[in-house]
């Protein structure tokens, strides 16, 4: 209910032309550019419960085993979002989607078995908060599942990366940046890192400065030294 006189609360992330383009670009990856393969690799063997970090249109939601016994999904653009609650409706575990921003999560801390951060890290204005966030809100050993543009491994497209950082990509992809190098964030930020592998998407063809990407876990070790 809202109180009278007073206006809704704004979202901490407001993108609705490029949540547009997204909804529609996204499908057609996850069909065409086999993302949805990689949404199902990042997700393979979770359980309990899970914390999905901007949750986008929902794409994942489809892809959670069954051993998962919730998934609180924060999305923090509202047009996003409401296609996420859809996308909810249809999953075979439950899924709560509520609005958030990474860099303070609205739930407990140490709450959540696993966290899942998917082509979102790029975006997020202050990634070594964001990332203590979801430090925060982790058990003692809990996983963190990433799946992240990344800093390409080549000189040159990474100087093209810096340059497109720099200018009008940003402001084009809903503030995505490009050069971010997400393992050292991860790192840099108390993480112990697992296993992982660098890919591009599309894997054949020109690739752009979003191409590079790399997809993994990592823990929350089980002592704070």
């Amino acid at each position: 209910m809202q109180l009278r006189g007073r206006k809704p609360p704004k979202d901490a992330v407001h993108h609705p032309v490029f949540a547009r383009f997204y909804a529609r670009m996204s499908v057609t990856a996850d069909l065409k550019g086999g993302v949805a393969a990689y949404r199902e690799e990042l997700l393979a063997g979770l359980s309990g419960r899970v914390v999905e970090i901007g949750a986008g249109n929902g794409l994942n939601f489809a892809h959670y085993p069954g051993a998962v016994s919730e998934v609180v999904a924060l999305e923090p653009e509202r047009s996003l979002r409401q296609l996420a609650v859809r996308a909810a409706l249809r999953a075979e575990v439950p899924v709560d989607v509520v609005p958030g921003a990474a860099e303070a999560l609205p739930v407990k801390n140490e709450g959540f078995d696993a966290a899942v951060a998917s082509l979102v890290l790029c975006t997020v204005r202050d990634l070594p908060r964001a990332l203590r966030e979801i430090r925060r809100v982790l058990r003692p050993g809990g996983e963190l599942r990433f799946f992240e543009h990344g800093l390409a491994p080549g000189r040159a497209l990474a100087t093209a990366q810096r340059a497109a950082d720099r200018t009008v990509w940003p402001l084009l992809f809903g503030g995505c940046h490009t050069a971010r190098d997400p393992l050292a964030a991860i790192e840099a930020a108390g993480f112990e890192l697992g296993t992982y592998r660098r890919l591009r998407i599309p894997e054949k063809g020109l690739q752009a400065p979003s191409s590079p990407c790399v997809l993994g876990v990592a823990r929350k070790p089980f002592t704070v030294e």
